[in-house]
Parts: structure tokens; C-alpha cells; sequence
């Protein structure tokens, strides 16, 4: 399930920069036909005569461009700052929150200057001294698909390996991960990977990897000595759902080595969407079976100001206690990082 982009547009300058001709190069090689933009953050071009084709094809257009922004975003619960190395992902999960932060034509976008992006976390990795600073790699994008183009991920665990005040992770739900498995990492970098019940990912999901392939690939990480995690996200309460993610738990607890098991984290999110997300996703996905019926839920302002439909206290309620009973059960030993 590699991705290969449809087209790609690149910034003039990222030429300029070693990746940049490195994924130019590779893009050519692969028959992508290519094009120039001013801007990475403006692309015009992109066909679709309607907002489900405009977003489909965005999916499959890759744009390189130069992050010139110095600053990095803070990213809690699951980190002090984003690492910014790209954007969107090549999935299309009818729930995804990108699909309002990135708008309706979500096309992927990689970052050439990854030196000047790692100079920078030095920085905010000095500001914070003697204190361990946490870096998140996706946290607006899943960075497995291009990483084949780029190798930034790579580059990041490679440099975080030699940072003792310094830790990264990321997330993914794709499985092409055999190119980071002999990467020097110094236990360093959480490899995590996005879990759900097999009827949400079929559902849902789409264009990814299922449970099953997901879980294997996890295998293949433990077996490599990287911290595991892993995002049982969003969470759904629907018939048979209990049985769905103690199948999950059990997939994982039956394959995983036991030398991984003494480092595990867990992240568990519950459903929730905003009135402009229903929106959109409705716009995108108007025949979606997304159990979003806002009389059935519980609206609560959140840390940015907006609100958010989530479920009823006594749902939420059950789904904690299950997921943090199913923890307990197959890895004791297992952190929980957070329920939401």
C-alpha cells in the first residue's frame, strides 16, 4: 500500500536544499509528473469539480516546499512541542480532524530544510534544561507514507539517538516501516501506532492498512528495540464493540516479544467531533454512518476555545473503565498516558 503521489508541485526553492533534489530525483524516476508554486501553503491546480473529487485528489498530490517558520507549535497531552517535518496523510478517515484544520483539499506537504527544522529543536531542547523536552512527528500529518521519499524520520530518530535531554515520537497508521528498522535509536524515539476495532478501520478508514497488518508491523518495530505506543483512537461504542477491542488487545498481547512489554504507553480517545467538523464531514462524506446526532451527546468548550460534542458522562465513563481494565489485563506493566 506505498504511496505513490498523482502529481507533485514544488517550491523553486527547495531545489536549492540536497532533499529537495533527492525527492525531485525520485519523483522522476517514478514517472510523477511535476510542476512549480510560489508557495507550498497556496497551491492552485489541483482538479476537482466537486468538494469530494477536490478532496480525493488532493490526497494524491505531494507538495515539497521550505518551512520557514521558526517556531514549533506546543502539542499536549502527547508532547511539548510538534516537530514539523509534514502534512496530511494519504488515508481518508471520514472522522479525521485534519479535515477541518487543512480544509477541504488536504494535499500532502513535505519539508526540504530538515537541518534548519533540527537546529531549531536543539534550541527549544537548551531553553529547557535540565528538563527532558518531548518532540511529537505527526501531529498534524502520519509521516510513514512519504517517508520512503524523504527519510526525515530517519534523520530525526538518528538525532534524537544523540540527544540525552532530547525524545521524539510519532504516529502512524501504515505499515511501511522496514526502512527504519536497523536505524540507530538509542531508545529514544516511541514508535506508535493508531489501533481500532476491524469494523471502524473497515467503516472508517479508508485507504489504510487494517488492524491485523498494523499489529504485525508493530511486531516488526518491538523486534528492532524501539519503544512501543500505542492510539486506540477515536473510540466508538457501538454492538459487539467490546468484543472488536478485546480482539485488539489479544492480537496485541499474543504477538508482541516480552521484551517490549516493560515499555508500553497507551492513549485512549473517545469519539467526539465540532459542529464545523460534522460539516465538513458531511460535505465530504454525505452518505457517512458516523454516529454524530448531537442531541445524543454532551457539548463541552474546550483548551482552544471551541466546543465539542462528546459522549454522555456514563459512556464516556464505561468506555474508561473497559479500556484501562483491558490494559491492566493484558500488559500490567503498560503506562497509560491519558483517556479523553
Amino acid at each position: 500500500m506505498r504511496f505513490v503521489p498523482k502529481r507533485a508541485y514544488f517550491e523553486p526553492q527547495a531545489l536549492e536544499f540536497r532533499l529537495g533534489k533527492k525527492i525531485y530525483d525520485k519523483l522522476l524516476d517514478l514517472s510523477v509528473p511535476i510542476e512549480f508554486t510560489g508557495s507550498h501553503n497556496r497551491v492552485t491546480g489541483i482538479p476537482g469539480k466537486t468538494q469530494q473529487q477536490a478532496f480525493i485528489e488532493a490526497k494524491r498530490t505531494l507538495v515539497v516546499g521550505v518551512r520557514r517558520g521558526t517556531q514549533f507549535s506546543a502539542c499536549k497531552p502527547s508532547a511539548h512541542y510538534q516537530l514539523p517535518l509534514n502534512t496530511s496523510c494519504p488515508g481518508m478517515c471520514e472522522y479525521c480532524y485534519l479535515a477541518t484544520s487543512l480544509g477541504k483539499k488536504p494535499y500532502l506537504r513535505v519539508y526540504v530544510n530538515n537541518e534548519q527544522i533540527l537546529e531549531r529543536a536543539d534550541e527549544y531542547i537548551a531553553e529547557r534544561v535540565p528538563d527532558v523536552t518531548i518532540f511529537e512527528g505527526a501531529a498534524t500529518s502520519d509521516p510513514i507514507p512519504t517517508e520512503y521519499l524523504t527519510g526525515v524520520l530517519r534523520q530525526a530518530i538518528e538525532f534524537f539517538a544523540e540527544r540525552t535531554l532530547g525524545r521524539f515520537r510519532f504516529v502512524t497508521k501504515y505499515t511501511d516501516v522496514d526502512s527504519l528498522l536497523a536505524v540507530r535509536h538509542n531508545g529514544r524515539t516511541r514508535f506508535r501506532f493508531s489501533l481500532n476495532a476491524p469494523t471502524v478501520i473497515r467503516k472508517y478508514e479508508h485507504l489504510t492498512p487494517t488492524a491485523a497488518e498494523r499489529v504485525a508491523a508493530a511486531v516488526k518495530v518491538a523486534d528492532a528495540g524501539y519503544p512501543l505506543g500505542f492510539i486506540i483512537a477515536p473510540i466508538f461504542q457501538f454492538e459487539g464493540w467490546e468484543e472488536e477491542y478485546d480482539w485488539l488487545f489479544q492480537s496485541l498481547n499474543g504477538q508482541l516479544p516480552q521484551t517490549a512489554r516493560r515499555d508500553i504507553t497507551f492513549e485512549f480517545i473517545s469519539h467526539r467531533f465540532t459542529k464545523r467538523a460534522k460539516s465538513q464531514i458531511l460535505d465530504l462524506f454525505p452518505q457517512t454512518t458516523l454516529p454524530m446526532d448531537e442531541e445524543a451527546r454532551r457539548f463541552k468548550y474546550g483548551q482552544f476555545g471551541y466546543g465539542k460534542y462528546l459522549y454522555q458522562e456514563n459512556t464516556i465513563a464505561t468506555l474508561k473503565e473497559y479500556m484501562f481494565a483491558q490494559a491492566k489485563e493484558y500488559f500490567p506493566e503498560a503506562k497509560v498516558d491519558y483517556f479523553v
